[in-house]
């Protein structure tokens, strides 16, 4: 499938209107944002502009080859405007069940692993000093430099952001702009100064050192507090199932029949090793433990001041280093890494500890864990309080998505109250910094269990709750319930409750924050609109310019370039990140075209002009149009080359 010819899924799951977009009346469409009538256009009028002014990422026009290959190219197709269902007939004829949701996700989307734009790669052997390679005639890759020259992609730029930041190339003659550090007879250069002004430096941390990895995946790390945990969990199952079968009996018999100091301090004897981590009711005097000296009482763990900050929330695949990083320089005070299944960090995979990676800007900086069990959940949060640099931990007990919640992780914690209090009090008693969580309002949609739910955390001891205003079930398809969220701040207190849900102007947050929330978490609204924590610490409405956002992409890429490689691997991997979260940017209406200031998170944008090219081509909802954007930074892409988002819009009204 060409590029060109992949339809947007923007428009696939809108609940949109009966009138298609771009053919906008006087009357203003329902769930549409509010434009003003001189920018506004159809659909036909945008793409015809968009294609016909389309330049190329020098900045210049597209040449006469350009165009006779593009009329080659089928048109942009995109697929109606979804209409509102009126009644449940309209629903049987569609072939689908009654009640029956169209869900979020582009499961069969194509993935095509940026390993594979290489058709052949160089050799390490040859990038370490031309050592020699230790798989001779086997090896796959290419000996010959000048043979591996010829073949290898033009290089993007006449300058390379590592070098010129860092002093030297890693990646060397693999590198896509490799032409600003190699000589004519392919030596790599090297700028000592400042090699020698980042010496010693380390921006990034917690990553996975290869022993660790290597003890994991032998399973020869020791969990020791987990284990004294773990014991507790199964002696206090062993009572219970004696006290189920009557050979506990005794302990219920009367202090008349027995004797009354005997029995009583028998009872308390049983409550305390039924559940250690409880206080007695009375204040008891005895020998010091191993566990006295050791586990951390809450006041000694590290604190964290969470009250009145701007959280960036977790947010799976566009939530990544690089992405934080211009996050940060935007003002967002609290990140947080990417949702980390805790039985692949139990297992060493390189992949999932990558999520956990923290770069120096990051000053309050959390991890996002997800599991379902005890066991593997507090071995987890042993393992990270010992091997990496964190702030707090987070519980992911929110997550949505079917793989997560049929196993009764994410969400499905909600309803597993008995594990859940397990996996907070486990986690608690390894950590040595706070333990937080994220919830939903419940499963169904009109089942809320929140409140139920958060005087018991308190109990147990968290030190954050951030609690998204919606179910399970309504996904993105409603607007988040702040009232409820109201409810459940009061009943939090004093423990800090988040609050979470549709955020996407100065003015959502000031509504937000006179809910009594201690502080915001924002998701979607920092993906279309990074400089929404600008926007909120300076109480204004930014009318960025079209070049600004270009800035923030470029700055994007610089940033990837640091954490992915600069070769051609490295390189298709920045532009699938920057895709996925250009399918959000496009969302994004200028202030300067608004009606109606500011923008809703649930409207739609309709078809419109920008007020110079670049703005109109960041409007596009079309595959093919961001993958322009995306030439634009890091050249034309591979032949080969496909791509569709992995998330649909359900998101408008």
């Amino acid at each position: 499938m060409n590029m060109f010819q992949e339809r947007s899924c923007e428009g696939v799951m809108d609940k949109a209107t009966e009138e298609p977009a771009g053919k906008r009346t006087d009357v203003p469409v329902k769930g549409e944002a509010a434009i003003k009538p001189e920018f506004l256009t159809t659909k036909e009028k945008f793409h015809g502009f968009v294609d016909s002014e389309w330049r190329g990422p020098k900045g210049d026009k597209a040449s006469e080859n350009d165009k006779v290959e593009e009329t080659k190219v089928a048109p942009p197709v995109e697929p109606d405007t979804k209409k509102l269902k009126l009644d449940s007939e309209e629903s049987n004829k569609s072939g689908k069940p009654d009640g029956k949701r169209i869900r979020g996700q582009n499961k069969s989307r194509p993935h095509t692993k940026p390993t594979t734009y290489d058709e052949k790669r160089l050799c390490l052997s040859v990038l370490q000093d031309n050592r020699e390679c230790p798989f001779g005639d086997k090896c796959h890759f290419h000996h010959d430099i000048a043979e591996y020259m010829a073949t290898k992609p033009a290089d993007i730029r006449e300058s390379c952001y590592l070098h010129d930041t860092f002093g030297k190339c890693a990646f060397g003659l693999t590198c896509r702009f490799a032409k600003a550090h190699t000589t004519p007879d392919f030596k790599t250069m090297e700028n000592a100064e400042l090699i020698k002004a980042c010496e010693g430096k380390t921006p990034v941390k917690n990553s996975l050192s290869k022993d660790l990895q290597n003890r994991l995946r032998k399973r020869s790390v020791s969990f020791k507090k987990s284990a004294e945990y773990l014991k507790t969990l199964s002696d206090n199952r062993d009572k219970r199932e004696e006290r189920g079968n009557g050979e506990a009996c005794a302990a219920e018999v009367s202090a008349d029949q027995t004797g009354g100091e005997q029995q009583a301090a028998t009872k308390v004897e049983t409550q305390l090793q039924a559940s250690p981590d409880k206080q007695p009711p009375v204040k008891t005097i005895g020998p010091l433990t191993d566990v006295d000296v050791i586990k951390l009482r809450p006041c000694e763990k590290k604190q964290v001041d969470f009250q009145d900050k701007l959280y960036l929330a977790p947010l799976t695949t566009c939530g990544n280093l690089p992405f934080r990083r211009v996050c940060k320089r935007f003002g967002a005070d609290i990140t947080c890494g990417e949702m980390a299944m805790c039985t692949n960090l139990l297992q060493g995979q390189q992949s999932e500890w990558a999520l956990l990676k923290r770069h120096e800007s990051e000053d309050v900086f959390g991890v996002q864990v997800e599991g379902c069990f005890p066991d593997t959940m507090t071995r987890c949060a042993e393992l990270i309080n010992n091997n990496t640099d964190v702030d707090f931990v987070d519980i992911n007990s929110g997550c949505p998505i079917d793989l997560v919640y049929k196993k009764g992780g994410g969400c499905g914690l909600m309803t597993r109250t008995r594990k859940f209090e397990q996996i907070i009090k486990g986690m608690n008693y390894v950590l040595d910094v706070p333990l937080t969580v994220k919830i939903r309002t419940g499963v169904q949609e009109k089942s809320n269990i929140a409140h139920k739910l958060i005087p018991e955390m308190k109990k147990w001891g968290v030190s954050m709750i951030t609690l998204h205003g919606r179910s399970r079930e309504q996904r993105y398809t409603k607007l988040a319930d702040w009232d409820y969220i109201t409810t459940c701040s009061k009943l939090a207190s004093p423990v800090p409750l988040f609050g979470n849900g549709d955020i996407l102007s100065y003015e959502d947050a000031m509504k937000a924050r006179e809910t009594g929330v201690s502080g915001i978490m924002i998701a979607r609204g920092a993906l279309i609109k990074p400089w929404i924590f600008t926007e909120i610490k300076e109480s204004r409405h930014w009318d960025i310019s079209s070049n600004e956002r270009l800035d923030i992409l470029r700055d994007f890429t610089n940033f990837g370039l640091e954490h992915w490689g600069s070769d051609t691997r490295g390189v298709e991997k920045i532009r699938t990140f920057m895709l996925e979260w250009l399918s959000f940017m496009c969302r994004y209406i200028p202030v300067g075209l608004l009606e109606r200031v500011p923008q809703k998170i649930n409207e739609r944008p309709p078809y419109y002009m920008g007020r110079n090219y670049l703005e109109s081509l960041m409007a596009s909802q079309h595959v093919g149009d961001w993958v322009r954007i995306s030439e634009m930074l890091l050249g034309p892409v591979p032949t080969n080359f496909n791509f569709l988002p992995k998330h649909k819009a359900n998101a408008y009204k």
